[in-house]
């Protein structure tokens, strides 16, 4: 069995280019790739299309590539946490796609089914759907959306195997398996890393097929996104 391990983040983001269009998985900021995040910052990579349900959080996750203006536009469907973000948009330094969360998923899903466009109610009658074709489905008006075109997916996974094969654990299911099946090249960060065979077949959400490059994660600091503590009586 070929093993897809890698020991380098350097190796990791081999091929990784300005002007690529790339994919982070995760929700909030639950099972965002950050150890990826912090590679393509150090690494300089800029004028990148970004792919994710957010932007982060100011100092954290695309956040720490938005400070570093390593973004030129970014196609999400939340964004509300990120003061740099909403400056960044304000004053014309970044282009924003903003889309419904649930045409974000399904773009994502046909790109890793081979599906290249589709057609959807979402966002008919609002600006999601200037300049796209309109057709009506059982008296209904559709507006076509195209699958995702993405030279790179990170995401990240509670475990993995030395086959590239992926267990996801609670919300960070949410995009990472869709994202992982629709890029060109999928690079896996996971808390474990475990030789081949020992993930149980019936537990795997993405095969290894997928999956081209793999290495465990040096740091997870799980951060809450928004922390609410009520008063004890």
């Amino acid at each position: 069995m070929i093993s897809k391990v890698i020991h380098d983040l350097d190796e990791a983001l081999t091929g990784l280019e300005d002007d690529m269009t790339v994919m982070f998985g995760g929700f909030g900021l639950c099972g965002i790739p950050e150890n990826s995040i912090a590679a393509i910052r150090k690494k300089g990579t800029k004028n990148l299309t970004c792919i994710s349900n957010n932007a982060g959080v100011d100092g954290f996750g695309l956040g720490l590539l938005l400070e570093n203006h390593q973004i030129k536009k970014m196609i999400s469907s939340y964004v509300g946490e990120n003061d740099e973000f909403e400056r960044q948009m304000l004053s014309g330094e970044l282009e924003v796609e903003l889309i419904p969360q649930g045409t974000l998923a399904e773009r994502c899903r046909a790109g890793g089914s081979g599906i290249p466009a589709f057609f959807t109610p979402a966002g008919h009658g609002t600006e999601v759907a200037a300049g796209k074709e309109i057709r009506i489905f059982n008296g209904k008006p559709h507006i076509l959306e195209h699958a995702f075109d993405a030279s790179f997916a990170f995401v990240k996974a509670w475990k993995g195997d030395e086959a590239g094969n992926l267990i996801f654990k609670g919300t960070a299911r949410n995009f990472n398996p869709s994202m992982a099946m629709a890029g060109k090249i999928t690079v896996a960060e996971v808390e474990e890393l475990l030789p081949a065979g020992s993930l149980d077949p019936n537990s795997i959400h993405i095969p290894g097929v997928f999956v081209h490059r793999i290495f465990k994660g040096n740091v997870f600091e799980k951060r809450i996104e928004q922390r609410t503590i009520s008063k004890r009586n």
